[in-house]
């Protein structure tokens, strides 16, 4: 277990993940398979060779759930309850077959529940890509509600 209990989560800290992920085609087609998301901007090249993109995207749920995925370790791994909300999220760039993602996350609020057992915290999460010769462009960022577990010593 890493991630944080309640009580260690800081309002206005910044968590850098040092986790990333290079998105390959087999990444984007299985998660259109499993989720049926059969758009072609995704899936075929020919029809986004046509689009103002120029080539295909990579489904954006699967950007958002990458990001996730990449923040769990530092945030909530083992002391989540449940997520409760994703809420404003936004994808202002796109990815590609071959990008290379990684994530951070700002505390942005907490408070306990009625009971004083539990704690709600809510994320900022932000994903980028990595450019090579500028600055990193951001693709997906929202806002993530999780309720997490109190220290098991602080009543639990």
């Amino acid at each position: 277990m890493t991630g944080l209990y309640y009580e260690e989560f800081e309002v206005g800290e910044t968590i850098e993940h040092e986790k990333r992920r290079t998105v390959s085609e087999r990444d984007n087609q299985t998660f259109c398979d499993m989720t049926m998301n059969q758009q072609p901007l995704h899936l075929d090249a020919d029809f986004a060779a046509d689009t103002q993109f120029g080539d295909r995207l990579v489904n954006g749920l699967y950007t958002m759930a990458l990001a996730v995925g990449l923040t769990i370790p530092d945030t909530t791994d083992g002391t989540i309850v449940a997520n409760l909300s994703y809420d404003a999220v936004e994808h202002p760039n796109p990815v590609f077959h071959g990008d290379t993602v990684y994530a951070q996350t700002t505390v942005t609020d907490k408070r306990e529940t009625s009971d004083g057992s539990r704690g709600v915290v809510t994320m900022h999460v932000e994903a980028y890509k990595v450019e090579d010769d500028e600055e990193d462009t951001l693709v997906c960022e929202f806002d993530r509600t999780a309720l997490s577990l109190k220290r098991p010593d602080d009543g639990e």
